[in-house]
């Protein structure tokens, strides 16, 4: 630790308790932040493509989670260091603005770091290593806008939305489902998508999963699902053109907000009170089923769906006066209940009125297998812009991968609603970008060509990784993809990891993105450049 003397010649401290605290500087420092980002993106780089491997993961609970998405395994992993939690935060970036391409970005950055280490060893300044990247990342963005293409897409013509999100569930434990599930993923989101404003609100879209069945069996449901069932088994169990009364008011009598105690001496006082208690009930009963009948002839509530319980006595009364009810329905329900259904959730039992009721054309409850787990479905209603994706699987373990895959596939399907341009996958882009980089480095005469070179060889990794993982020669693969793309001039040559005999792209219909290829360019060069810059580490030492 360097220490600063006055004039006297004394030492002095500049940071407090200094001799406890570690500290790295110059290239060491650099050095240290780059292995340890490299760390981490080897870790993902087994997971890319069609044929990448899954983590398994264990919590301190004993919670055990699979997948091979980026964002998920980087959240799982309890990162301790500074440099590898940036790239936990890198990934769960790209997951929040775009859903997709987690795993790619991380590893790209990995291999932007990889190139600059032999830079800087070569003895070229860090900045001039930054902004090489950040020219060079210009360059690479301009380009696939060049080799974008732009697709037309209607409400009947959902195509080329199916191809798109069977590209990214290619790369899932769910791929032999992949054509299936990414329909159901485009019909969710064209059901709530508003194609005049190019939005989509994913809030409108529930997922929903139960252990059981077969992932072929997952459906989507022009509704809502509730995992409730009726509070009274006899209770019918269908109910047709339902008027929905929404309610998060509890169905019991009023309590004193004081500690209070009733002392009862004589059998007439008791059945008093139980008659009050009763009448109490039969009132707010009525209230909801024909208490609105003064104002229209014949209109009330045929189903009752609370946000709390009621007791024995309330579910009796109800059953006996032929008004369904469903109990414990959570908040979130309770709202997509409402916009489903065009009902209005009503807080006070006095401000029940027709226009507040909800309408479906169906509520029917179902059973599932040999259990006794029922759930609720609301469906043909009035306002179908609330759906439910309903997955089934054989354990908690696919049902949980499912959602993120589904989760993913709507992403993507909400990104080609915003911007339609596309680009091949299959690591065209990437080997694209690198030519057009590497051709563009001559023009720069300073040192910043060097970096500019090394961003070219770092946009090489993605589909090297690609290759490796699919148990193809990589190095192989990729020069002669590579060549392929500059002697015939295409910009969809990629890998063919799916082993289906061409390289061209177009033919495997492997598309991606061009946002989401363009937000990796932009956050990994960012994170690299934030890295690249520190050259200072001051941390407490280990006991």
């Amino acid at each position: 630790m360097a220490l600063a003397f006055d004039e006297f010649g004394r030492p002095f401290v500049i940071i407090k308790e200094q001799d406890q605290k570690v500290r790295l500087r110059g290239l060491d420092a650099q050095k240290a932040n780059i292995a340890s980002g490299m760390a981490v993106s080897r870790i993902l780089r087994t997971s890319l493509g069609p044929k990448g491997m899954d983590k398994m993961l264990q919590s301190p609970d004993g919670d055990v989670t699979i997948t091979n998405d980026g964002a998920t395994i980087l959240e799982k992993m309890d990162v301790d260091n500074q440099i590898a939690k940036l790239l936990v935060e890198l990934s769960r970036s790209q997951d929040y603005e775009i859903g997709d391409g987690t795993t790619g970005v991380v590893v790209l950055a990995g291999a932007l770091l990889e190139q600059s280490q032999k830079l800087l060893e070569r003895g070229i300044h860090p900045i001039r290593v930054a902004e090489g990247y950040e020219t060079a990342s210009r360059i690479a963005v301009e380009h696939l806008e060049k080799i974008s293409q732009k697709f037309d897409f209607g409400v009947n013509n959902i195509e080329p939305l199916v191809r798109t999100c069977m590209t990214t569930l290619s790369s899932k434990i769910v791929n032999r489902c992949k054509r299936s599930l990414a329909e159901i993923a485009v019909k969710a989101v064209m059901a709530v998508a508003d194609l005049e404003r190019r939005d989509v609100n994913l809030d409108l879209i529930k997922v929903e999963g139960k252990v059981g069945g077969k992932l072929e069996d997952t459906e989507l449901i022009h509704g809502i699902l509730v995992d409730k069932e009726m509070s009274h088994p006899q209770m019918p169990k269908q109910i047709e053109d339902a008027k929905i009364a929404i309610l998060t008011c509890p169905f019991e009598p009023p309590k004193p907000k004081t500690k209070h105690k009733v002392d009862i001496d004589t059998v007439e006082k008791f059945q008093t009170l139980r008659k009050q208690e009763q009448q109490y009930f039969d009132v707010m009963v009525q209230k909801c089923k024909v208490g609105c009948r003064l104002l229209y002839e014949d209109v009330g509530a045929t189903l009752v769906i609370c946000q709390w319980g009621f007791d024995d006595e309330a579910n009796h009364l109800l059953m006996h006066r032929n008004l369904p009810a469903v109990r414990w329905v959570g908040g979130v329900e309770l709202e997509l209940i409402a916009i489903a259904t065009g009902g209005r959730i009503v807080p006070r039992f006095q401000e029940l009125t027709p226009e507040k009721l909800g309408k479906a054309g169906l509520v029917r409850e179902k059973a599932f297998g040999t259990t006794k787990d029922r759930m609720l479905y609301v469906e043909h209603c009035a306002n179908s812009r609330a759906v439910t994706i309903f997955i089934r699987g054989g354990n908690k373990m696919i049902i949980e991968e499912t959602k993120r895959s589904i989760h993913d596939a709507l992403c993507v399907a909400r990104n080609l609603i915003r911007n339609n341009s596309i680009v091949y996958g299959g690591g065209s882009a990437e080997i694209s970008c690198s030519v057009c980089v590497e051709a563009a480095a001559d023009k720069h005469p300073g040192v910043e060509q060097y970096a500019i070179r090394a961003f070219a060889d770092a946009l090489d990794s993605v589909p090297m990784a690609l290759a490796e993982n699919s148990g193809l020669q990589p190095i192989e693969t990729l020069s002669s993809v590579k060549s392929q793309q500059i002697k015939e001039n295409n910009h969809y040559c990629g890998i063919d990891c799916n082993d289906a005999g061409t390289n061209d792209m177009r033919e495997q219909n492997v598309f991606e993105t061009l946002i989401g290829k363009q937000q990796q360019i932009f956050l990994a060069t960012q994170v690299v450049k934030m890295i690249l810059k520190i050259d200072d580490v001051i941390s407490p030492s280990e006991y």
